[in-house]
């Protein structure tokens, strides 16, 4: 199923993202991600409602979590919600590395 679109949680996230240089391997991988995302929503991996952090829960109100494994082991998170016209949007959380990636999921 194909989100009717794609945003970050906020505006500092997307700053970041603009911010990142077009050669960057990260943006390359983030821009593959968001492509892959606006072809099939649910083309990351799925978290356990009993594995999603607790923190992101009480941050976002979150009810699903998402995870699409970028380049060099980072990561970017996100969710799915439904917009009014119930069509899909995908929300970008937010990336991180693979260290920050364990801490937040305690593994």
């Amino acid at each position: 199923m194909k989100p009717e679109k794609i945003v970050f949680v906020d505006d500092s996230l997307e700053k970041s993202f603009n911010e990142l240089s077009e050669t960057d391997p990260l943006k390359k991988g983030l821009l593959r991600a968001i492509r892959d995302i606006q072809e099939n929503a649910f083309c990351g991996r799925n978290v356990k409602k009993n594995l999603i952090p607790k923190e992101l829960i009480k941050k976002y109100g979150l009810n699903n979590l998402w995870i699409y494994n970028l380049p060099d082991a980072w990561r970017m998170i996100y969710v799915l919600t439904p917009s009014e016209e119930v069509k899909i949007i995908a929300v970008v959380l937010d990336w991180m590395d693979h260290k920050d990636y364990e801490r937040l999921f305690k593994f």
